[in-house]
């Protein structure tokens, strides 16, 4: 994300002409009658922050009563302490992100009501669902993405692995052995690169996997439960151990950079934890490279298997204590970002997002990664993202730290997961 984040389409018609009829020279950011008006966005998706802020560059064009200032934290930084800092500050920006239902309800007093929205019409069914409360919905839809094994494809074929046969936890774990006694004949430095410096990585999209079963992939369901029992305690440690095994060492210091850029998009490992944001950062490194990976389901054998885990990573926010001309640039922004051509033409070529909208030609999704996602979400093969309904800051200052602990030999699973049983539970008072 982060987050990377799960997939979408956007906005049709007569509704796209209507928004963007009151674009004109002046654009749809026409507020305060000419007034400068300053949007100041405070947003956490590292990976397309150069698109973003070229999109911007472009809506100020259209828009000259508009500046907009873009703040990005993100990789390996903590978005949701840095926002909190961000308005303790003073310095409120106007749009900002966040992530389900434990973020609605903790920054209720600052989310505006954006359910007359325009995108909120469009939004494909259900991906809102982790912002609505009483029937009024607080965020717009970031994109989908989802998230499971990056493979590439030249090694597999190498090493003579079929990637649609590896469909669960026994044969998954037959291919690894075999790429890692292979592994000097492949030119690998090892077969996984596992960033357990990233607590994202293992305490939200790792967990997910074996704890949306736990809570029939309900968001609001997760939310709401008083205690987490770890059901699938076995499937989720077995599949950890298997990715810091055979991983590069150590795991515990290895962050998003390193196993994305320096490992995986270099050819020095065969497989990564990641999703379709890591795209662009591949193809960076080496483009051949970036044309030639899948995208593999991460097993929870006996529970859900060839299934991968799509949903929203966050969601855009306004701030609702911005006064009126500020409020309305900004709402005007978001819905610009997804209805215009232009904005259009960033979130599917440059963004590389599958969309959350309805509206766009799901055959432009140009990169594999995304388009095997969109597939698998298309046939209902998927997990849905329940991470955003877990306590806030449990997944990554519980879990994911205490994961850390682990692969560093310093907890057992079990303590890590009696640690995150009573951390739930307390949160949950």
């Amino acid at each position: 994300m982060k987050f990377k984040k799960i997939f979408s389409l956007a906005l049709a018609g007569a509704l796209s002409v209507g928004l963007l009829a009151g674009c004109g020279k002046s654009g749809s950011g026409n507020s305060g009658n000419g007034d400068q008006v300053q949007l100041d966005v405070f947003q956490f998706k590292v990976e397309f922050k150069d698109q973003f802020t070229k999109l911007a560059d472009e809506y100020m064009k259209e828009n000259p009563n508009i500046k907009i200032n873009i703040t990005t934290v993100g990789g390996g930084g903590d978005y949701g302490a840095a926002l909190k800092s961000k308005f303790s500050s003073g310095n409120e920006p106007a749009i900002f992100n966040i992530g389900g239902p434990q973020d609605v309800k903790d920054w209720m007093s600052k989310l505006e009501d954006l359910s007359a929205e325009p995108l909120v019409k469009e939004a494909l069914p259900t991906t809102v669902d982790g912002v609505t409360v009483d029937g009024k919905v607080y965020g717009l839809p970031f994109n989908q993405e989802g998230y499971g094994f990056i493979y590439n494809k030249a090694v597999f074929e190498k090493a003579g692995i079929k990637a649609d046969e590896l469909t669960n936890y026994t044969k998954l774990m037959e291919a690894v052995k075999k790429l890692d006694s292979d592994k000097s004949k492949l030119g690998l430095d090892a077969v996984f690169a596992l960033p357990a410096k990233e607590d994202w990585v293992t305490g939200l999209h790792l967990s997910n996997v074996f704890l949306s079963p736990e809570f029939d992939g309900n968001i609001n369901k997760t939310f709401e439960a008083k205690k987490v029992e770890f059901k699938y305690a076995k499937q989720f440690k077995d599949v950890l151990d298997m990715q810091n095994k055979y991983s590069v060492q150590p795991t515990v210091s290895l962050d998003y950079s390193q196993q994305v850029e320096q490992l995986f998009s270099t050819g020095k490992v065969a497989m990564i934890q990641q999703g379709n944001w890591a795209y662009n950062s591949i193809e960076q490194v080496d483009a051949e490279l970036a044309k030639n990976i899948g995208i593999l389901p991460i097993p929870v054998d006996g529970v859900a298997e060839g299934k991968l885990p799509v949903g929203i990573p966050m969601y855009w926010a306004v701030n609702s204590n911005k006064d009126d001309a500020t409020k309305k640039a900004a709402k005007d922004f978001l819905n610009w970002i997804y209805t215009s051509e232009k904005g259009k033409e960033y979130v599917i070529n440059e963004f590389k997002f599958i969309p959350a909208y309805k509206g766009y030609d799901a055959s432009k999704i140009s990169d594999p990664l995304s388009k095997t996602i969109y597939e698998y979400a298309e046939k209902g093969n998927t997990i849905n993202w329940v991470f955003m309904g877990y306590p806030s800051s449990w997944g990554q200052k519980t879990l994911g730290a205490d994961i850390q602990k682990y692969v560093g030999g310093k907890a057992s699973f079990d303590e890590i997961v009696k640690s995150a049983q009573e951390a739930w539970a307390q949160a949950r008072k």
